[in-house]
């Protein structure tokens, strides 16, 4: 597929890089060849986001390239979506509506399947402007009349239903989790989940801690289901280690909402390992994001280890780097490699320990001993 991306700097000092990561969406997506359309703006067009003339140039280049569809690197509102179609005379999909369309390919579970649906008809449910394929039709006619509705309101109306049995199931499946989580609380278990950007490399540190295999490419959002394996560390014994779907910057409000029965794993955690692409340049703004993402979802909270990974690609080397208190802030490891994974190990280990010892101040001696055993 043939696409034309479009990037407005309003002057953001991010642009470059949210632009670099349009490129790395669409192709993620499927985009097979583009051309790229950037300009400058203090603030973005009513009618066309980019303005008439900008749009003009983005429509002679879609002809001249026989692009497919255009890609703005932005949020767009229905009318502007709307306008823009006519103009350019192809598909117009805005950044929110490409993460959608990313996750869409990519969930694989029943759970992952129905919580992309759910955002994907949130995200339809503010833009019926024309006919979608997935809805009835309502035709004119003898025997053929609607029930007295327009068609846009038997769009909606059959899409609320769609959404309100989606919430029922997912509802459903979050009472499981929580039997789960439960259960697991019962043994004091120690519970570690894997945050962070997406393509930071988390499911291949996932795989290297636990040997479980689960899919790792060097794509973004490869990992949509969360997977929980057990990890055994020397002088604690087996904790819950958990892969979960990767942020990013702009992460459309929909599927963080439709998400969060995954991502309940993530607020539940004793111990989140944030993992940070340590060969990337906007590392920073990317912990950032990573960090405003876990604010909304309730786990900004829970302890954080700092996961620099890829040090093979930086030059790093494999160390554990403490703070002025002497605690553990970062550890610095190489999934790929397997440098600084032992590091990391008696990193998580340390945290377990600490855990414990708190729990042990509330109990007798003796019974402190039996549980810590047993872990």
């Amino acid at each position: 597929m043939r696409a034309v991306l479009v990037g407005v700097d309003f002057g953001g000092v991010d642009f470059a890089s949210s632009f670099e990561e349009l490129v790395l969406l669409a192709k993620s997506a499927g985009v097979k060849d583009y051309d790229a359309v950037t300009c400058k703006r203090s603030g973005p067009d009513a009618a066309l986001y980019i303005g008439s003339g900008k749009a003009q140039e983005v429509s002679d280049l879609i002809v001249l390239y026989q692009a497919e569809i255009a890609i703005f690197n932005h949020a767009l509102s229905p009318a502007q979506q709307r306008n823009l179609e006519k103009v350019l005379k192809v598909r117009v999909v805005d950044r929110i509506s490409l993460i959608l369309d990313i996750f869409a390919q990519r969930a694989k579970s029943h759970e992952g399947k129905l919580q992309v649906e759910l955002a994907q008809l949130q995200h339809l449910a503010t833009r019926l402007v024309r006919g979608w394929t997935h809805l009835e039709r309502q035709k004119g006619g003898i025997g053929l009349r609607g029930p007295g509705e327009t068609q846009l309101e038997t769009d909606r109306r059959l899409l609320g239903e769609r959404v309100k049995m989606l919430k029922a199931r997912l509802g459903k499946l979050q009472k499981q989790r929580e039997t789960q989580r439960r259960a697991r609380n019962k043994s004091n278990g120690f519970t570690v989940s894997i945050v962070g950007y997406t393509n930071a490399g988390k499911s291949t540190l996932f795989n290297a801690l636990t040997k479980a295999g689960a899919y790792a490419a060097d794509q973004l959002f490869a990992t949509l289901d969360t997977t929980s394996r057990r990890l055994y560390l020397p002088d604690v014994g087996n904790v819950v280690l958990s892969d979960t779907v990767g942020f990013v910057r702009e992460l459309p409000h929909q599927l963080v909402a439709a998400f969060r029965t995954t991502l309940e794993e993530t607020i539940h955690a004793d111990l989140l390992l944030h993992v940070i692409d340590a060969a990337s340049p906007t590392r920073s703004d990317q912990i950032t994001q990573v960090n405003h993402v876990l604010a909304e979802i309730g786990a900004e909270s829970v302890p954080q280890l700092l996961v620099y990974n890829k040090i093979d690609i930086s030059g790093g080397e494999p160390e554990v780097v403490l703070d002025e208190c002497g605690r553990i802030a970062r550890v610095m490891v190489s999934a790929r490699t397997g440098d600084g994974l032992s590091e990391l190990r008696s990193a998580i280990a340390g945290f377990a320990v600490e855990k414990y010892a708190a729990q042990s101040e509330d109990v007798p001696d003796d019974e402190a001993d039996i549980r810590f055993l047993s872990h």
